[in-house]
């Protein structure tokens, strides 16, 4: 299996994923830690994927969703944003009902 086929992989299998830098208890850069906390306010169930245990996957995700940093959200296998696009769709209530449709149909 490819790489693309493996981020696909994981895409499918998680309604809402994050790929961040660490974990959703322990981030380990500010905004992954950002965009973690407006997911967790949300009160939504979500899926993380640390980029710092596959550099394979770290590496080719920029490519696969032509988005060069981290964290980057996805719903339904489409790419949200980064922390700066999480964090704007949660202060104005945009986040929570996309999360929240997404989970129900999961």
């Amino acid at each position: 299996m490819d790489i693309n086929e493996r981020i696909k992989g994981q895409l499918d299998a998680h309604p809402v994923l994050i790929y961040i830098k660490g974990t959703p208890d322990f981030p380990q850069c500010g905004f992954s830690s950002q965009a973690v906390a407006a997911l967790k306010a949300c009160g939504t169930e979500f899926a993380y994927f640390n980029i710092f245990e596959d550099e394979e996957v770290r590496q080719s995700l920029k490519t696969y969703s032509n988005w060069p940093t981290f964290p980057q959200l996805y719903v339904n296998g489409e790419l949200i944003g980064g922390a700066d696009i999480v964090i704007d769709m949660y202060k104005s209530g945009e986040l929570k009902p996309l999360l929240e449709e997404a989970t129900a149909e999961a």
